[in-house]
Order: structure tokens, then C-alpha cells, then sequence
């Protein structure tokens, strides 16, 4: 390996510390790790995970970002399939132990020993470069940019892998709950997937937005009765939950119709009540999901490029890391704030 240069990284040194902008050696792989050098990296909501300690195992300091993109750098001993040159997205997804029952059965996502996550167990992508496990890489088509591709490996793979993997079918009503950060990509991935599109949101002035993005209806839940309504369209087979607003879930659930799910992406500030009667009478549930796999990933960017779908970004350079992630923290950014780093 050639003599080690110095990068500039985002870290977190400690438990509740601030961002720091230092200076670290160029890190070298180990065996089945890669190099990427960063060109674009989204600020998740999920970073604030890391600065105050909230996910277990933590160790510090630590360096966030899980929508990172970019191109391979340097391989690592025993790497397959991979090349230094290729366009790279490292997301929420960084390795799995390969051994565990859930891998076994290849649901890597659900790794039961060693469910490694960019940016939290490992340092992610709010740097100049980056390692990544190998099995984590997601490949970028070649007409996605790195600053579209950076929330597609996170806010893009959750949306459109829990709607995939929803059961419903196209033709069928479909309702994403909040038009922000990812559900101004849900909105357009039900759209483009042949769903009956709804979408729900506060307030008169995002009806046009909603529109733009592919919603054949919308709602505004401060003045209409959400679940009334949906029941007028015929019941929802999925409410696509993309806020953290438990009240928001609870006034809508009840739009669900026959097999109706409340598919939840958004951790919710405090407990959600769940109408048992209704959902025993309509055989309808309430469900979370998960990101995905580098794969889930790779095929949520192909899925992307070919349909159209891309999220709306605003880019920051790594030196205003603070001001990209006090814009995401107040809901100031429409709809992903994206650090570019110029490579």
C-alpha cells in the first residue's frame, strides 16, 4: 500500500459530543473490505443515532453517514467481483456474520450476531474516503449522480423495499403518510409501481407538490377526517407510515381496508394505539420495516433510473456539516441534505 496521506472526516468523539471536522490517515482495507472514495453523502435523521449514543455498541469516535457514493479506491485481499473504478453506494446495510439462522436463510438484513451498520458500528461516509465491506457495496446505474444515489441507498431502499415486499398489487390503494425526506420518495415509487397513489400531508400547499410527485389524491389531514376519506376510495391496502407522528398513524389507520396494513417506517415518539376490533373485522394489521440488503440497494437505484424516480436534495461541502445537519434536524431542507465532497 502507498504511504499513508491525511483525509478530512466528520466525527462524534463522544456520547452527546459535537461535530468535529478533523484530520485522519487515509485508511488501507483489510481482507474483503474495499476503499471507496467519497463523492456525495446524504444526512439521514438516523446520524443523530450515533452523536447521542442511541443505538447499542456504539464505540467512539465515530464517523456517521450510511448514504454514502462514491467510486473503489483500493481492494482488499480477497475480493471477488469487485474493481477499483466502479461506482459504488454504501448504505444503513455494512456486513453480516453469513452464519447465523437468518443468514443461513439468506436474509441478511436480519443478521442475528454481527448486523454491522454503516456509520454506527463502523465509520461511515461524512469523510474523503471510506471502508466498506465488500458485501456492502450496491452498484450505481451510470445515469444516477453520486448525490441522487446517496439517499437512494436509504431513504430510496426503505420505501421501495417495503413496497415491494408489501403484498399489494398494482391497481390497489396505496397511501403514504408524510411527504418528506422519504416519503416524497414513496409517493413516487407507489406511483411508478402502478399503485392507486394517495398522498397525506398537512396542510392546503403541498397538494401540488404531491401531485408532481405522482399522487393520483391528497389528503390534508389537519382539515380532513384521513381515514374517512380512504374509506371513500375503498380502504387503503397499505398506509405507508413515513412520519414519527403516533397521532398521525392512530387518525389514519382506520382508512385501512380488507388485508389493510399500516406499514411503518418512521419510529414514532411514543406508543401507537392499534384498533383490534377493526383489525380482527378486516383481517388488517400493523407491520415495520427494515431497509434491506447492498442488493435491495442496487436494485432499488436500477429500479430508479429506468422509472424516473429521484429524491430532491439540497448539497452541502463537508465543511458545513453542522449547517446540512441542523437543516435536516429542522425540517429546513427539501427533502435530503446531501454532503459533497468535490472528488
Amino acid at each position: 500500500m502507498a504511504a499513508a496521506k491525511k483525509m478530512k472526516v466528520v466525527q462524534v468523539a463522544k456520547a452527546h459530543g459535537p461535530w468535529e471536522i478533523v484530520e485522519r490517515d487515509i485508511p488501507n482495507p483489510g481482507p474483503g473490505d474495499v476503499r471507496v472514495k467519497v463523492q456525495a453523502c446524504g444526512v439521514c435523521h438516523s446520524d443523530v443515532l450515533t452523536k447521542e449514543a442511541l443505538f447499542p455498541g456504539i464505540t467512539y469516535p465515530r464517523v456517521p453517514g450510511h448514504e454514502a457514493a462514491g467510486v473503489i479506491d483500493v481492494l482488499g485481499e480477497d475480493v471477488k467481483g469487485w474493481k477499483v473504478g466502479e461506482r459504488v453506494g454504501v448504505g444503513w446495510f455494512g456486513g453480516s456474520c453469513g452464519y447465523c439462522d437468518s443468514c443461513r436463510r439468506g436474509d441478511f438484513a436480519m443478521c442475528l450476531i454481527n448486523r454491522e451498520v454503516t456509520g454506527l458500528t463502523r465509520d461511515g461516509g461524512h469523510a474523503e474516503y471510506m471502508i466498506a465491506h465488500s458485501d456492502a457495496l450496491a452498484r450505481i446505474p451510470d445515469d444516477v449522480t453520486p448525490v441522487d444515489a446517496g439517499p437512494l441507498v436509504c431513504a430510496g431502499v426503505t420505501t421501495f423495499n417495503a413496497l415491494r415486499n408489501a403484498g399489494a398489487r398494482a391497481g390497489q390503494l396505496v397511501a403514504v403518510l408524510g411527504i418528506g425526506g422519504l416519503g416524497h420518495l414513496g409517493v413516487q415509487y407507489a406511483a411508478k409501481m402502478g399503485f392507486k397513489t394517495v398522498a397525506i400531508a398537512r396542510g392546503a400547499d403541498k397538494e401540488a407538490l404531491a401531485k408532481k410527485l405522482g399522487a393520483h389524491v391528497y389528503l390534508d389531514n389537519s382539515t380532513q377526517d384521513v381515514a374517512a376519506e380512504l374509506q371513500k376510495l375503498g380502504g387503503a391496502r397499505i398506509i405507508l407510515a413515513t412520519v414519527t407522528a403516533a397521532d398521525a398513524m392512530i387518525q389514519a389507520q382506520g382508512g385501512l381496508g380488507i388485508d389493510g396494513q399500516l406499514l411503518i417506517l418512521g419510529a414514532a415518539e411514543k406508543p401507537i394505539q392499534f384498533d383490534s376490533v377493526r383489525a380482527i373485522s378486516f383481517r388488517s394489521g400493523m407491520r415495520a420495516w427494515y431497509s434491506g440488503t447492498s442488493m435491495d440497494s442496487q436494485e432499488t437505484m436500477a429500479f430508479s433510473a429506468f422509472s424516473g424516480v429521484r429524491p430532491m436534495t439540497q448539497t452541502f461541502p463537508l465543511e458545513k456539516y453542522q449547517e446540512a445537519y441542523d437543516a435536516m434536524m429542522n425540517s429546513t431542507v427539501r427533502f435530503r441534505a446531501v454532503i459533497a465532497t468535490g472528488h
